[in-house]
């Protein structure tokens, strides 16, 4: 460190009073006019006065700075100096203006800090984009915008394919002013595209009816309403959303002339057609046979409140035949017809050989059907769509009932054969309105192969088989368990206890899609006046007939005996074999036999015997009284093994009493009531041709009738239940009490007695 000395002087008093004032040597350069005092320039050098000397380092002198005695070119406190002057010139790779790194741009090129650079130089409007100093034509590198004499710019840049339109330096999406076209990203569309909620089919507006995307499109926009697709389909949109076509209908089967719910469906009804005015109403057979009001108007009465009720349609059941061998033959059933306010339909039913008809059956579809008129199908027209509906009914019906000269042919071939007519008249909503039961012998017919087995068909309407389905079943497996289009089959049961209910949804291809239904209960509901006043001179009449003798008289008392806490080995109907148990069980197996010569043996649960018949002469409504439920003939095919191990449940409460315990006609029963439940049967026995009774073989099959509810597995007959599911079931329809009342008839002067068809050996 340079050493310095120091002095205090005292400064004038006149100055500075009372103060001292330090002086030494800081300065490192003197100032310019210090310079111009000790400096001159000599020979173009920067020397000093006194000496002559070269002064050395860095100098100013007169506005210019040396160094070492010349003038200095160069940078000096990040100052250009170009002849000791601050000067404007590149240096090293660098622009200096005044001396400073120049920003900004100069001879049209850009610098920033003296060096060419690329970025953006101005303000507002005035802005350039320069790329390594010069204002840039083409694309920014960064931003892939197109500038024009370093603007954004609009308008074309590239050749060919790489052709882009740009508008304020962005690649184009949208519609050009001028030309009207439509750019993506630069490039005119090709294919079809949306911009600002218009379609665009290439470069211009789409022109007709498209669907893009799941959205149909008329000239551009959204379509609303109807529309004709270009395979020329009609359908309705919303919002360019097809709307799937719904359809609702009622169904009704097996009501068997039951019409003390008649007025309660009658509300039903008209409940559902005050909401849905276009719903369907369908009934799948079986109005016939049942009750005394068949017996006594021939299904006239159940014609006038289904004439109210606005019936669309209605198939054949097999009891629609039952009068064929009557001295009148179909009469009954040519009148219900004519008499009909809707059509019938039944595509597998020859009606042409029988004269009743002539005039009222047409082997056709029909777009326009008459009522009163049968038809293999119909089509309706429903809020714009045709719906087609076609009928099959059972070919049992041969055998299970009396159709004369009508002839019944193959369900599934007549229902291909329909299903083809309806697809040529361009009907893809299709429904087969059945009397073929739902899961009813497989090999003869039945609901659910009949949807496995031909294809179009959409919705199964059925009857025949009584069964509850309380939601549809939905078959979308075809007979080799192949994905297939989905059907939809319902059943509302039996007697009018139900009005069922069906909503299904139809996408544009006829196909379903959605669907939900429901049994409503009847019996909840309130009786419909007109439908009442409708029905009252019929069940007036009923009130004469019920009291109406049947040609027959009980000598003495027909006892329904039942136990009481008194007396609990005294004798009942649920554990003993009676003589009404025995009237009736013999009663179906001679009607059975009539339709089935192969039947041995007939069994009637006990408690389905629910009166007995006084002394004296017998009415109708005595023999309703004993029977009251409605059931039907059935028969079925079991084994040995199968009837021995149905009697073990008839014998498993015993002694205590039991509604399963069976009555028995055709056979004789041995128990012993000493062994354990399951090991009680010790034999049983049928009584052949020749009067003589057999022993059942475990492996021999044999048919055997009964009720309905027992071969369906009643009472816990679940080997029963196992043959009904197996087809091995025929329901013969056949009215319980009216075999009763036949088979008392036929007796005309009854004495009770018992013939030990069941005994307990152990007693």
């Amino acid at each position: 460190m340079a050493k310095h000395n120091y002095k205090f002087v005292k400064p004038a008093a006149s100055l500075i009073l009372g103060a001292t004032v330090l002086i030494g040597s800081f300065a490192t350069s003197e100032s310019v006019d210090a310079a111009s005092s000790k400096y001159q320039v000599s020979n173009s050098k920067l020397v000093v006065k006194e000496t002559g000397k070269t002064v050395k380092g860095y100098k100013q002198f007169n506005s210019k700075l040396y160094k070492d005695g010349k003038l200095y070119t160069g940078l000096k406190g990040g100052i250009y100096y170009k002849n000791g002057k601050k000067g404007t010139a590149k240096y090293k790779g660098v622009y200096y203006s005044k001396g400073k790194a120049f920003t900004g741009v100069k001879s049209n090129t850009y610098y920033k800090n003296g060096k060419v650079a690329t970025g953006w130089y101005g303000k507002d409007s005035a802005q350039i984009y320069y790329v390594k100093g010069k204002p840039l034509t083409g694309i920014g590198a960064n931003s892939g915008r197109y500038f024009k004499k370093g603007k954004l710019s609009t308008g074309w840049y590239g050749d060919g394919a790489k052709r882009t339109y740009y508008v304020q330096g962005k690649p184009f999406t949208g519609i050009a002013e001028k030309t009207g076209r439509y750019f993506v990203k630069g490039k005119l569309n090709v294919g079809l595209a949306i911009f600002n909620g218009k379609l665009f089919n290439g470069e211009k507006l789409n022109t007709g009816v498209i669907q893009y995307k799941n959205v149909w499109y008329k000239d551009s926009t959204i379509a609303n309403g109807k529309i004709t697709t270009p395979d020329g389909k009609e359908i309705n949109v919303v919002n360019g959303v097809e709307k799937n076509f719904a359809l609702s209908i009622m169904h009704t089967n097996d009501t068997h002339a039951h019409l003390d719910n008649a007025a309660k469906r009658t509300t039903a009804i008209k409940n559902i057609r005050a909401k849905n005015p276009d719903a369907l109403l369908l009934d799948a057979g079986d109005v016939f046979s049942g009750t005394l009001y068949f017996n006594e108007f021939k299904g006239q009465a159940d014609l006038k409140l289904m004439n109210l009720m606005g019936y669309d349609a209605m198939t054949f059941g097999n009891h629609e035949f039952d009068l064929g061998s009557s001295p009148e033959g179909h009469q009954a059933l040519a009148d219900f017809i004519k008499g009909a306010n809707f059509p019938f339909i039944s595509a597998n039913v020859n009606f042409s050989a029988d004269a009743r008809f002539t005039g009222l059956f047409t082997d056709l579809i029909s777009s326009e059907p008459e009522k009163g008129k049968i038809y293999n199908g119909i089509v309706k027209e429903i809020n714009g769509e045709k719906v087609g509906i076609f009928g099959l009914t059972t070919e049992e019906t041969v055998d299970i009932a009396s159709p004369g000269s009508i002839a019944f042919e193959n369900y599934k071939t007549e229902a291909e054969k329909a299903v083809k007519a309806f697809e040529g008249l361009g009907v893809d909503k299709i429904i087969a309105l059945t009397h073929i039961g739902f899961d009813d012998n497989a090999e003869i017919d039945n609901d659910l192969t009949l949807a496995a087995t031909v294809k179009g068909i959409d919705v199964i309407v059925g009857g025949h088989s009584h069964t509850e389905l309380k939601n549809p079943v939905i078959v979308d497996q075809d007979i080799n368990k192949q994905k297939k289009d989905p059907t939809v089959i319902v059943q509302a049961y039996q007697y009018s206890d139900y009005l069922g209910t069906l909503d299904v949804e139809f996408d544009s291809k006829g196909t379903v899609v959605k669907s939900n239904g429901e049994l409503i209960a009847l019996k909840t509901l309130t009786d419909d006046p007109e439908a009442v006043a409708i029905l009252k001179p019929y069940s007036d009449k009923l009130v004469e007939v019920n009291n109406k003798a049947i040609g027959a008289v009980a000598k003495s008392e027909l006892e329904n005996p039942r136990k009481d806490n008194s007396a609990t080995d005294k004798l009942s109907v649920r554990s003993n074999e009676t003589a009404l148990g025995n009237i009736i069980t013999d009663g179906m197996l001679s009607k059975a036999k009539t339709k089935n010569k192969d039947v041995i043996m007939a069994l009637q649960n006990g408690g389905g015997i629910r009166a007995g018949i006084d002394a004296g002469e017998i009415t109708v409504g005595e023999v309703i009284t004993v029977l009251p439920f409605g059931n039907t003939l059935a028969t079925m095919t079991l084994t040995g093994a199968d009837l021995k191990q149905g009697f073990e449940t008839s014998f498993k409460e015993y002694p205590a009493e039991s509604g399963g315990f069976l009555h028995v006609s055709g056979a004789k029963v041995e128990f012993d009531s000493s062994k354990p439940v399951g090991q009680r049967v010790v034999s049983i026995k049928y009584k052949d041709a020749s009067g003589n009774y057999i022993a059942i073989q475990d492996g021999e099959n044999y048919t055997v009738a009964t009720n309905a509810f027992t071969a369906k597995g009643g009472d816990g007959y679940d080997i029963f239940a196992k043959a009904y599911s197996e087809g091995r079931v025929t329901d013969l329809g056949l009215s319980d009490w009216e075999n009763l009342a036949e088979q008392l008839t036929s007796l005309k002067e009854i004495t009770p007695t018992t013939e030990d068809r069941i005994v307990d050996i152990a007693k």
